[in-house]
């Protein structure tokens, strides 16, 4: 049996900043403790919803060490590792390790297409020079995607790679481990892929960006699709609707635009926002507040 570092809802947890551009720690213990009220037990840092392309080593640290004090002995976490280059991947798999992870997402290096022999010799690599457990982060719509075959050979022959964050929305990487009995940590990390995946028995848990704003949907959508009762189709069909208003804007503004509603931090972006994408921020604003009591199941 495969390490399991991820099982059931673990919540994608945005990265606040400050007016400045900084970490903001206050904001980011505030949301965490958050969450773990509303009973996540799971968090992945730094991955897309983290927006893992513009924190800095020193500022993954600050995150690192936010998490591991307001999480010690009441939940897990693991950890986006994304950068450009192998060199930079190892440094931050090493800190993430030091800080308690339980597990490392290594998403493909970005910016440039590199092939299948290019990735597998690239995970092969880090692999190789870190001891923490390793689930591939497949995330094409930002980076070289895994082919499932590519997938499935490194889990097989990786000792440490122990599995797949699939975020593609295909459940084709996950339908071929499991057919082929391959022991592996199987985890969605797309919303939208969700409930077909607990409908086929093909998935150990979620990964959602959609649980850092609405746990309470997310956590009863698992519970609903993994028991098969008969909720699971009024509770896919809100999550339906509330991506269709996410995907209006860049991951993961729009969520960042829900947790502030929420209280849990101050929606800022790494960009300025344009006079239309203040006018979507609005809408959006004004949509969550008509369909909020739905969506949290009051």
């Amino acid at each position: 049996m495969a390490t399991m570092p991820v099982t059931g809802v673990f919540a994608a947890v945005l990265t606040p900043r400050n007016a400045d551009g900084d970490i903001d720690s206050k904001a980011l213990e505030q949301s965490l403790l958050f969450l773990m009220e509303k009973g996540i037990r799971g968090f992945a840092l730094n991955g897309a919803t983290g927006e893992f392309c513009v924190t800095t080593p020193q500022e993954f640290e600050i995150i690192l060490q936010v998490t591991a004090d307001v999480t010690r002995g009441k939940a897990s976490f693991i950890a986006g590792i994304g950068a450009a280059s192998e060199r930079t991947v190892v440094q931050l798999g090493k800190v993430a390790a030091r800080a308690g992870a339980a597990g490392l997402l290594l998403p493909m290096p970005y910016f440039f297409p590199y092939s299948q022999d290019d990735l597998s010799a690239f995970c092969r690599s880090v692999a190789a020079r870190l001891d923490t457990p390793i689930l591939l982060y497949n995330l094409p719509q930002f980076s070289s995607g895994l082919l499932p075959q590519t997938t499935a050979d490194l889990i097989t022959e990786c000792e440490n790679i122990v599995g797949i964050k699939d975020s593609s929305g295909s459940l084709e990487s996950l339908r071929l481990l499991t057919r082929n009995n391959i022991p592996a940590c199987r985890i969605i990390g797309n919303d939208s892929a969700l409930p077909n995946a607990l409908e086929e028995k093909i998935c150990d848990g979620v990964v959602s960006g959609v649980a850092c704003a609405l746990p309470e949907l997310m956590q009863a959508l698992y519970a609903a699709g993994r028991d098969h009762t008969a909720d699971v189709g009024e509770l896919t069909a809100q999550l339906r609707d509330f991506i269709v208003q996410l995907d209006a804007f860049p991951v993961p503004w729009g969520l960042k635009v829900i947790a502030e509603i929420r209280g849990l931090a101050p929606a800022r972006y790494v960009l300025p926002l344009s006079a239309s994408r203040i006018q979507s921020v609005a809408a959006l604003q004004q949509w969550f507040t008509a369909n909020r009591a739905a969506l949290l199941g009051a």
